[in-house]
Protein backbone atom coordinates (compact mmCIF):
# COMPACT_ATOMS: atom_id res chain seq x y z
CA UNK A 1 0.00 0.00 0.00
CA UNK A 2 1.33 3.22 -0.42
CA UNK A 3 1.10 6.47 1.06
CA UNK A 4 -1.66 7.69 -0.69
CA UNK A 5 -3.49 4.35 -0.03
CA UNK A 6 -2.57 4.99 3.83
CA UNK A 7 -3.95 8.79 3.46
CA UNK A 8 -7.40 7.74 1.79
CA UNK A 9 -7.86 5.07 4.43
CA UNK A 10 -7.10 7.93 7.14
CA UNK A 11 -9.36 10.10 5.46
CA UNK A 12 -11.80 7.11 5.42
CA UNK A 13 -11.90 6.58 9.14
CA UNK A 14 -12.94 10.32 9.96
CA UNK A 15 -9.98 11.51 10.41
CA UNK A 16 -9.92 15.32 8.93
CA UNK A 17 -6.94 16.69 9.63
CA UNK A 18 -4.08 17.03 7.23
CA UNK A 19 -1.15 15.10 7.90
CA UNK A 20 1.52 16.32 10.15
CA UNK A 21 5.49 16.74 9.17
CA UNK A 22 6.30 12.91 9.77
CA UNK A 23 3.58 11.09 8.67
CA UNK A 24 2.86 13.26 4.85
CA UNK A 25 6.82 12.57 4.13
CA UNK A 26 7.03 9.96 1.47
CA UNK A 27 10.76 8.86 2.84
CA UNK A 28 9.63 8.13 6.24
CA UNK A 29 6.46 6.54 4.91
CA UNK A 30 8.96 4.20 2.81
CA UNK A 31 10.81 3.18 6.10
CA UNK A 32 10.99 0.02 8.32
CA UNK A 33 9.78 0.54 11.60
CA UNK A 34 9.66 -1.47 14.57
CA UNK A 35 5.87 -1.59 16.26
CA UNK A 36 5.88 -4.75 18.42
CA UNK A 37 7.82 -7.65 19.76
CA UNK A 38 7.31 -11.07 17.92
CA UNK A 39 6.43 -13.10 20.91
CA UNK A 40 3.51 -10.44 21.66
CA UNK A 41 2.30 -11.27 18.15
CA UNK A 42 0.30 -14.57 18.69
CA UNK A 43 -1.70 -17.07 16.67
CA UNK A 44 -4.62 -16.00 18.83
CA UNK A 45 -3.62 -12.07 19.50
CA UNK A 46 -4.83 -9.05 17.61
CA UNK A 47 -2.69 -5.70 18.10
CA UNK A 48 -3.43 -2.29 17.25
CA UNK A 49 -0.87 -0.24 15.83
CA UNK A 50 -0.48 3.74 14.66
CA UNK A 51 2.31 4.38 12.71
CA UNK A 52 2.87 7.66 10.99
CA UNK A 53 -0.65 8.62 11.87
CA UNK A 54 -2.20 4.89 10.52
CA UNK A 55 -4.18 3.50 12.27
CA UNK A 56 -3.05 -0.57 11.58
CA UNK A 57 -4.38 -3.74 13.01
CA UNK A 58 -1.66 -6.69 13.17
CA UNK A 59 -1.91 -9.91 13.67
CA UNK A 60 -0.66 -13.59 12.48
CA UNK A 61 -2.06 -15.42 9.60
CA UNK A 62 -2.58 -19.16 9.04
CA UNK A 63 0.71 -19.53 7.27
CA UNK A 64 2.16 -17.94 10.44
CA UNK A 65 3.54 -14.92 9.20
CA UNK A 66 2.96 -11.41 10.50
CA UNK A 67 0.09 -9.51 8.16
CA UNK A 68 -0.62 -6.07 9.15
CA UNK A 69 -3.47 -3.69 7.16
CA UNK A 70 -5.22 -0.56 7.66
CA UNK A 71 -7.93 -0.88 10.96
CA UNK A 72 -10.71 -1.22 8.88
CA UNK A 73 -12.92 -3.68 7.71
CA UNK A 74 -14.06 -2.55 3.89
CA UNK A 75 -17.17 -3.53 4.35
CA UNK A 76 -18.62 -1.10 7.35
CA UNK A 77 -15.79 0.34 8.66
CA UNK A 78 -15.14 -1.46 11.94
CA UNK A 79 -12.05 -1.80 13.85
CA UNK A 80 -10.67 -5.18 12.85
CA UNK A 81 -8.69 -4.34 15.56
CA UNK A 82 -11.12 -5.04 17.86
CA UNK A 83 -12.03 -8.28 16.36
CA UNK A 84 -10.86 -11.98 17.11
CA UNK A 85 -8.18 -14.79 15.33
CA UNK A 86 -9.44 -17.81 14.54
CA UNK A 87 -7.52 -20.55 12.90
CA UNK A 88 -5.12 -17.72 11.77
CA UNK A 89 -8.22 -15.68 10.26
CA UNK A 90 -9.02 -12.59 11.31
CA UNK A 91 -12.97 -12.00 12.26
CA UNK A 92 -14.01 -8.75 11.88
CA UNK A 93 -16.00 -7.97 15.22
CA UNK A 94 -19.46 -5.92 13.42
CA UNK A 95 -20.51 -8.81 10.99
CA UNK A 96 -17.95 -11.51 10.69
CA UNK A 97 -15.67 -11.02 7.45
CA UNK A 98 -12.78 -12.65 7.57
CA UNK A 99 -9.87 -12.44 6.61
CA UNK A 100 -6.61 -14.85 5.90
CA UNK A 101 -2.60 -14.77 4.63
CA UNK A 102 -2.16 -11.52 2.80
CA UNK A 103 -5.53 -9.82 4.11
CA UNK A 104 -7.52 -12.11 1.93
CA UNK A 105 -10.98 -12.05 2.51
CA UNK A 106 -11.81 -15.99 3.25
CA UNK A 107 -15.76 -15.75 4.39
CA UNK A 108 -18.71 -13.33 4.65
CA UNK A 109 -21.34 -15.14 6.99
CA UNK A 110 -24.22 -13.50 5.16
CA UNK A 111 -23.37 -14.50 1.90
CA UNK A 112 -23.64 -18.38 0.40
CA UNK A 113 -20.54 -19.99 0.44
CA UNK A 114 -20.43 -20.43 -3.08
CA UNK A 115 -20.23 -17.14 -3.69
CA UNK A 116 -16.82 -15.63 -3.77
CA UNK A 117 -16.18 -12.35 -1.88
CA UNK A 118 -16.71 -9.05 -3.76
CA UNK A 119 -13.31 -8.20 -5.41
CA UNK A 120 -12.89 -4.91 -2.97
CA UNK A 121 -13.54 -6.75 -0.16
CA UNK A 122 -9.82 -8.17 0.56
CA UNK A 123 -7.58 -5.91 2.82
CA UNK A 124 -4.48 -3.60 1.28
CA UNK A 125 -1.92 -4.80 3.48
CA UNK A 126 1.36 -3.36 4.79
CA UNK A 127 4.77 -4.81 4.18
CA UNK A 128 5.93 -6.73 7.30
CA UNK A 129 8.91 -8.40 8.38
CA UNK A 130 10.22 -10.10 11.31
CA UNK A 131 13.84 -9.46 12.59
CA UNK A 132 15.81 -9.86 16.00
CA UNK A 133 12.64 -10.59 17.92
CA UNK A 134 10.26 -7.43 16.40
CA UNK A 135 8.16 -6.76 13.98
CA UNK A 136 8.44 -4.23 11.35
CA UNK A 137 6.45 -2.71 9.17
CA UNK A 138 6.73 -0.13 6.13
CA UNK A 139 3.08 1.37 4.88
CA UNK A 140 4.81 2.45 1.39
CA UNK A 141 7.44 1.04 -0.62
CA UNK A 142 11.02 -0.12 1.35
CA UNK A 143 13.42 2.23 0.09
CA UNK A 144 16.50 0.20 2.57
CA UNK A 145 16.32 -2.72 4.06
CA UNK A 146 15.71 -3.07 8.49
CA UNK A 147 19.35 -1.82 9.33
CA UNK A 148 21.83 -4.44 9.83
CA UNK A 149 23.37 -6.05 13.32
CA UNK A 150 26.14 -8.19 12.49
CA UNK A 151 26.19 -9.67 16.21
CA UNK A 152 22.66 -11.10 15.40
CA UNK A 153 24.41 -14.03 13.54
CA UNK A 154 27.50 -14.51 16.28
CA UNK A 155 26.84 -17.53 17.88
CA UNK A 156 29.44 -15.61 20.92
CA UNK A 157 26.48 -13.03 21.45
CA UNK A 158 22.80 -13.71 23.22
CA UNK A 159 20.09 -11.11 22.09
CA UNK A 160 17.70 -9.59 24.67
CA UNK A 161 14.41 -7.83 23.66
CA UNK A 162 12.56 -5.27 25.74
CA UNK A 163 9.29 -3.91 26.23
CA UNK A 164 8.01 -1.41 23.27
CA UNK A 165 7.22 1.53 25.32
CA UNK A 166 5.18 4.68 24.77
CA UNK A 167 6.90 8.03 24.76
CA UNK A 168 5.27 11.37 24.60
CA UNK A 169 8.34 12.66 22.50
CA UNK A 170 8.96 13.18 19.04
CA UNK A 171 10.85 10.34 17.65
CA UNK A 172 12.89 13.08 15.99
CA UNK A 173 14.25 14.35 19.92
CA UNK A 174 14.85 10.91 20.72
CA UNK A 175 17.61 10.46 18.12
CA UNK A 176 19.08 13.55 18.92
CA UNK A 177 19.04 12.79 22.49
CA UNK A 178 20.53 8.90 21.89
CA UNK A 179 23.16 10.40 19.57
CA UNK A 180 24.45 13.11 22.33
CA UNK A 181 27.35 11.88 25.04
CA UNK A 182 27.15 15.26 26.78
CA UNK A 183 23.46 15.01 28.95
CA UNK A 184 25.33 11.81 30.64
CA UNK A 185 26.42 13.85 33.51
CA UNK A 186 23.25 15.46 34.03
CA UNK A 187 20.56 13.55 32.84
CA UNK A 188 21.53 9.74 34.08
CA UNK A 189 22.78 11.15 37.82
CA UNK A 190 20.51 8.09 38.92
CA UNK A 191 22.28 5.46 37.02
CA UNK A 192 25.53 6.09 35.61
CA UNK A 193 26.34 9.47 34.99
CA UNK A 194 27.78 11.15 37.83
CA UNK A 195 31.48 10.27 36.76
CA UNK A 196 32.08 12.09 33.75
CA UNK A 197 34.04 15.26 33.15
CA UNK A 198 31.62 17.37 31.30
CA UNK A 199 34.31 18.65 28.92
CA UNK A 200 32.88 16.61 25.83
CA UNK A 201 36.51 15.04 23.69
CA UNK A 202 37.06 16.32 20.04
CA UNK A 203 33.88 14.11 17.87
CA UNK A 204 34.96 13.04 14.40
CA UNK A 205 32.09 11.50 12.69
CA UNK A 206 32.81 8.72 10.38
CA UNK A 207 31.70 5.61 9.06
CA UNK A 208 30.97 2.94 11.34
CA UNK A 209 30.13 -0.66 11.85
CA UNK A 210 27.20 -2.22 9.62
CA UNK A 211 26.58 1.04 7.74
CA UNK A 212 26.19 3.08 10.48
CA UNK A 213 27.36 6.89 10.95
CA UNK A 214 28.36 8.17 14.43
CA UNK A 215 31.64 8.74 16.70
CA UNK A 216 33.68 6.66 19.23
CA UNK A 217 34.53 8.10 22.27
CA UNK A 218 35.74 6.58 25.84
CA UNK A 219 33.46 6.89 29.06
CA UNK A 220 33.67 6.63 32.56
CA UNK A 221 30.97 5.35 34.17
CA UNK A 222 29.39 4.81 38.07
CA UNK A 223 29.06 1.40 38.39
CA UNK A 224 26.98 0.63 41.48
CA UNK A 225 25.11 -2.56 42.52
CA UNK A 226 22.64 -2.68 39.70
CA UNK A 227 25.55 -1.30 36.34
CA UNK A 228 27.80 -4.00 37.76
CA UNK A 229 25.74 -6.72 37.25
CA UNK A 230 25.88 -5.39 33.21
CA UNK A 231 29.59 -4.35 33.55
CA UNK A 232 30.34 -7.42 35.27
CA UNK A 233 33.15 -5.43 36.86
CA UNK A 234 32.88 -4.50 40.64
CA UNK A 235 35.19 -1.26 40.39
CA UNK A 236 33.24 1.94 41.86
CA UNK A 237 34.03 3.36 38.14
CA UNK A 238 34.39 1.37 34.98
CA UNK A 239 36.00 2.94 31.50
CA UNK A 240 34.20 2.41 28.60
CA UNK A 241 34.74 2.31 24.82
CA UNK A 242 31.92 3.66 23.29
CA UNK A 243 30.65 4.11 19.82
CA UNK A 244 27.36 5.30 18.61
CA UNK A 245 26.05 6.29 15.35
CA UNK A 246 22.59 6.58 13.19
CA UNK A 247 20.90 4.45 10.31
CA UNK A 248 18.37 6.82 8.88
CA UNK A 249 15.65 7.74 9.49
CA UNK A 250 15.48 7.11 13.51
CA UNK A 251 17.78 4.34 14.03
CA UNK A 252 20.45 4.10 16.60
CA UNK A 253 23.20 1.97 17.22
CA UNK A 254 25.29 2.38 20.52
CA UNK A 255 28.40 0.51 21.36
CA UNK A 256 29.81 -0.23 25.13
CA UNK A 257 33.42 -2.37 25.22
CA UNK A 258 35.09 -2.98 28.36
CA UNK A 259 38.52 -3.99 29.23
CA UNK A 260 37.17 -7.64 30.06
CA UNK A 261 36.86 -7.92 26.72
CA UNK A 262 32.66 -7.96 27.34
CA UNK A 263 30.66 -5.97 24.35
CA UNK A 264 27.25 -4.74 24.81
CA UNK A 265 25.73 -3.92 21.98
CA UNK A 266 22.23 -1.80 21.92
CA UNK A 267 19.53 -1.11 19.09
CA UNK A 268 17.74 1.97 19.77
CA UNK A 269 14.42 2.39 17.82
CA UNK A 270 12.22 4.85 17.65
CA UNK A 271 8.72 4.96 15.75
CA UNK A 272 6.95 7.71 14.81
CA UNK A 273 3.31 7.25 15.93
CA UNK A 274 2.91 10.92 14.73
CA UNK A 275 4.87 13.81 15.09
CA UNK A 276 5.06 14.35 19.04
CA UNK A 277 4.25 10.99 19.96
CA UNK A 278 6.75 7.42 19.56
CA UNK A 279 7.28 3.97 20.65
CA UNK A 280 10.31 2.89 21.51
CA UNK A 281 12.41 -0.40 22.02
CA UNK A 282 15.86 -1.23 23.02
CA UNK A 283 17.65 -4.24 21.75
CA UNK A 284 20.98 -5.96 23.37
CA UNK A 285 23.69 -8.34 22.38
CA UNK A 286 26.57 -9.62 24.60
CA UNK A 287 29.02 -11.75 24.41
CA UNK A 288 28.85 -12.78 28.04
CA UNK A 289 28.43 -16.46 29.71
CA UNK A 290 24.62 -16.25 30.66
CA UNK A 291 26.00 -15.75 34.32
CA UNK A 292 23.60 -13.08 34.82
CA UNK A 293 19.98 -13.46 33.75
CA UNK A 294 18.27 -10.76 30.41
CA UNK A 295 16.20 -9.70 33.02
CA UNK A 296 18.93 -8.43 35.25
CA UNK A 297 21.23 -7.46 32.08
CA UNK A 298 18.66 -4.93 30.90
CA UNK A 299 17.00 -3.39 33.93
CA UNK A 300 19.82 -0.86 34.11
CA UNK A 301 19.50 0.18 30.66
CA UNK A 302 15.68 0.17 31.33
CA UNK A 303 16.47 2.64 34.41
CA UNK A 304 18.86 4.97 31.87
CA UNK A 305 16.15 4.96 29.59
CA UNK A 306 13.27 5.50 31.84
CA UNK A 307 15.84 9.11 32.79
CA UNK A 308 15.70 10.06 29.33
CA UNK A 309 11.98 9.30 28.89
CA UNK A 310 11.60 11.75 31.78
CA UNK A 311 13.86 14.84 30.25
CA UNK A 312 12.07 14.57 26.82
CA UNK A 313 9.11 14.85 27.51
CA UNK A 314 9.32 17.70 29.32
CA UNK A 315 10.32 19.12 25.67
CA UNK A 316 7.43 20.25 23.21
CA UNK A 317 6.81 19.40 19.75
CA UNK A 318 9.63 18.05 16.89
CA UNK A 319 13.10 18.41 16.95
CA UNK A 320 13.73 21.68 14.87
CA UNK A 321 15.70 19.91 11.75
CA UNK A 322 17.46 22.88 10.52
CA UNK A 323 20.73 24.37 11.08
CA UNK A 324 19.97 27.55 12.58
CA UNK A 325 17.00 27.63 14.88
CA UNK A 326 18.88 25.41 17.55
CA UNK A 327 22.58 26.56 19.11
CA UNK A 328 25.23 23.95 18.29
CA UNK A 329 28.64 23.21 19.99
CA UNK A 330 31.39 20.76 18.71
CA UNK A 331 29.28 18.07 21.24
CA UNK A 332 26.28 18.05 18.98
CA UNK A 333 28.46 16.95 16.03
CA UNK A 334 26.91 13.76 15.27
CA UNK A 335 23.05 15.16 15.62
CA UNK A 336 24.14 17.99 13.54
CA UNK A 337 24.99 15.13 10.82
CA UNK A 338 21.86 13.02 11.17
CA UNK A 339 19.87 16.09 10.79
CA UNK A 340 21.29 17.15 7.80
CA UNK A 341 21.01 13.74 6.33
CA UNK A 342 17.33 13.36 7.68
CA UNK A 343 16.31 16.71 5.92
CA UNK A 344 18.48 15.34 2.85
CA UNK A 345 16.10 12.32 2.92
CA UNK A 346 12.76 13.80 3.38
CA UNK A 347 13.24 16.08 0.81
CA UNK A 348 13.97 13.70 -1.55
CA UNK A 349 17.60 14.26 -1.85
CA UNK A 350 18.58 10.50 -0.12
Amino acid sequence: MDGGDAGRDRAAAGVDAPLGVLASCPALVDSWYAVARSVEVTRQSVQAVTLLERRLVVWRGPAGTVVAAPDRCPHREAPLSKGTVEDGCLVCPYHGWTYADAGRCVRVPSTSDTVPPPPRAHLQTVHSAEAYGLVWLCIGEPRAPIPRIAEEHDTTHRRINTPVERWATSATRMVDNFLDVSHFPFVHTGTFGRAQDTVVAKIEVEPLDDGYVGYRYEVLANNDDAASLASGQTAEVVERSMSTGFDLPFNVRSTIRYGTGLEHVLLLLSTPVDDVTSLFTFVVWRNDDFAVSAEEVVRFDLAIGAEDKRMLELVPGLLPLDQTTLVNVRADMCSVEWRRRLIALMSGGA
